[in-house]
Parts: C-alpha cells; sequence; structure tokens
C-alpha cells in the first residue's frame, strides 16, 4: 500500500521564504480539490488544542478573492484572506496571504502539486517575508503542522470507495434551443459555464460541453461524486437547473472508467 510521506518545512529567515513538502497517497486531482473547495478547508484546516477554521470562503479563478474564519484555542475569533494569482488546477495554485497577527503584511504562497509513482508530492513555497525573520520562523513551523492535517485527512479515505463517475446530459426545454436563445437563456447559459468552471477547479467535473445530436444539441457533464444523490445535489444546483426554464438532468452512472 502507497504511504504518505511527513511533512517537512524550512525557513530561510535570511531570505524570507518558506519551503515545505508531503507527499500524500491520493491523486493531485484529490488534493487540489482540499486546498480550494469551500466544503473541504473547515474540515481538516485546524486542531482543537491550537485553532480551528469553521468556515472558508473562495472564488478560485485569478483575480478571485479567498477568505478563513475560525477561532483560536484561547476562544478568540481571527481570519487570514488574499487573492488567487494563477490558478490551474490540479497542479499549481499561486495566491497572496494576509493576516492581522502577521501585521496584514501581503505575503505570497504557491502550491505546486506532482503526481508521483504513490500519490501525489505536494511543494509549499510562501514567500514575502523580508527581514520579518521571526514572522518567517513561525510561519515555516505553522505550515509543517498545516500539511500534517492536510495529510493525515486525505490519508483517512485511503482503502475508502473511491468517487464513482456519472453520466449526466442536460436536456433544454426545446430541441432547437441552441439556435433561438432568447438574451435571458443566453444570461442563463452564460451562469451555467461559470457554474462548470467551478466544478472543474474543485475537481468534480472531469469534462463538459455540447453535444451536437442531430435530433437537438443537449449537454454533457461527466462529474465524479460518491454517490447519485451527491451527483444529483451537484447538478441541482445548476443555475439552469434552478431557473424554472424546463432545463432538466438525466444522471447516469458509469460502470466502468478508462482515463
Amino acid at each position: 500500500m502507497a504511504t504518505n510521506n511527513g511533512p517537512r518545512a524550512i525557513a530561510d529567515i535570511s531570505a524570507g521564504t518558506i519551503l515545505a513538502t508531503v507527499t500524500i497517497a491520493v491523486p493531485p486531482e484529490r488534493v487540489f480539490r482540499a486546498l480550494t473547495a469551500q466544503d473541504q478547508i473547515p474540515l481538516w484546516w485546524g486542531a482543537d488544542d491550537m485553532y480551528r477554521t469553521t468556515s472558508h470562503v473562495a472564488d478560485v479563478r485569478p483575480g478571485g478573492t479567498w477568505r478563513s474564519e475560525g477561532k483560536g484555542a484561547d476562544g478568540q475569533d481571527f481570519h487570514v484572506g488574499g487573492e488567487y494569482i494563477e490558478v490551474e488546477p490540479p497542479h499549481r495554485l499561486v495566491m497572496t496571504w494576509k493576516a492581522p497577527w502577521d501585521g496584514n503584511n501581503v505575503t505570497t504562497v504557491t502550491y505546486t502539486l506532482e503526481a508521483v509513482e504513490n500519490g501525489t508530492r505536494l511543494t509549499l513555497r510562501h514567500e514575502g517575508f523580508g527581514q520579518r525573520r521571526d514572522s518567517c520562523r513561525d510561519h515555516g513551523s505553522g505550515w509543517e503542522r498545516v500539511l500534517g492535517w492536510l495529510g493525515d485527512f486525505l490519508s483517512a479515505e485511503i482503502g475508502a470507495r473511491p468517487p464513482s463517475v456519472f453520466y449526466c446530459r442536460m436536456i433544454p426545454p426545446r430541441p432547437d434551443f441552441a439556435f433561438t436563445l432568447t438574451e435571458e437563456e443566453r444570461s442563463l447559459m452564460n451562469s451555467h459555464a461559470d457554474y462548470l468552471r467551478g466544478l472543474l477547479r474543485e475537481g468534480r467535473m472531469m469534462i463538459a460541453g455540447p453535444v451536437a445530436d442531430p435530433t437537438g444539441p443537449w449537454g454533457l457533464l461527466i462529474l465524479q461524486a460518491g454517490t447519485e444523490a451527491e451527483a444529483q445535489a451537484v447538478t441541482d444546483r445548476d443555475p439552469l437547473a434552478r431557473s424554472g426554464r424546463g432545463f432538466r438532468y438525466e444522471i447516469l452512472p458509469m460502470l466502468s472508467v478508462i482515463m
């Protein structure tokens, strides 16, 4: 069975830079989702005897912002946030980091995810501390703990049933829909596309796009989800499905997948 290589972090206080790494026995897509999805961060970032992240809001795209909030071991509220600079799922994520406990100085965090034989090698680079040597040193030990929490969280999934793959067919309200869009429907399609891009960033969507069926175009979505109910919940949140304009999804589980 694949094993994890524990987290290691080095703080170069003269350069104001931290380099940390961990190897986790899950694919890069799963690690990327754990680092970015709003419903994932609060599940693993923190420990009850230190601090616990309770909420995370993220617009995962270049220029989008993120913010985490939580409570320290002393019961005091805290927050940290920033802006995404580069988003290249599932291999690279670059974002700024701004925390009140660090004087609201802006630093930069870069995650690099590389597929290796036993899972994913995650390398983190946190730079921009300048001459704030104590802050650099403290963040170095902090990142080693954080990557340990991430590794423990994802390791608990090893041996569990892997996500299933679902064929989802988005059926429009009329056969000639693709050729007779109203302005309102065109706006809905833009929202639909933004929603799908979010699923891609989270590692849930494998592929999506319109199919040129001679009887009338329709939308294809290949989705990873734990259960059919979870897949249904994902499609139910699609702006098209919520619009009340006659769009509907047909969902079928795939028996096997080669990819």
